[in-house]
């Protein structure tokens, strides 16, 4: 794997989310927006990941990015077998890109495996692609655009 000695042209440079899968919504509800503050930005359901996402904010100023609960909506999806394999928690890290497609072109080149061939619909109408964990030191890495 190539080394760049710089953040690479077109990485944005932040965190964007926390992905946890979580095997009850309502319930990881109670926990992050009643328990420990977080502010509930918004719910809506992935269809084509089978799964439903609650957004929570981790800075109320709007600087930071958020917390994302993860919740299977059958048990043929990826959150389903991911929760039945490790159990619920840290399913991923995503990290914004300003153009996803240099980001993928710069991992590519550098030997990385992307999980996606092409950028797919994430949650909040986001552009999204996976590098595997095998990779990224274990952790699954989502970028997004």
């Amino acid at each position: 794997m190539t080394a760049f000695p710089e953040l690479p042209a077109g990485a944005a440079g932040f965190v964007d989310h926390i992905g946890i899968a979580v095997p009850d919504l309502d319930a990881a509800l109670l926990l992050y927006r009643d328990l420990l503050g977080l502010e509930l930005e918004r719910t809506e359901e992935v269809p084509s990941e089978k799964v439903k996402v609650a957004m929570l904010k981790l800075d109320r100023a709007g600087a930071a990015g958020h917390v994302e609960l993860l919740a299977p909506l059958s048990d043929d999806c990826n959150i389903a077998r991911f929760i039945a394999k490790r159990g619920p928690g840290l399913h991923h890290l995503a990290l914004a890109a300003a153009n996803l497609e240099l980001v993928v072109q710069r991992c590519r080149a550098a030997g990385l495996r992307v999980l996606d061939e092409s950028p797919r619909g994430g949650a909040g109408g986001k552009r999204i692609v996976f590098l595997h964990p095998k990779d990224t030191a274990g952790v699954l890495l989502e970028i997004c655009q």
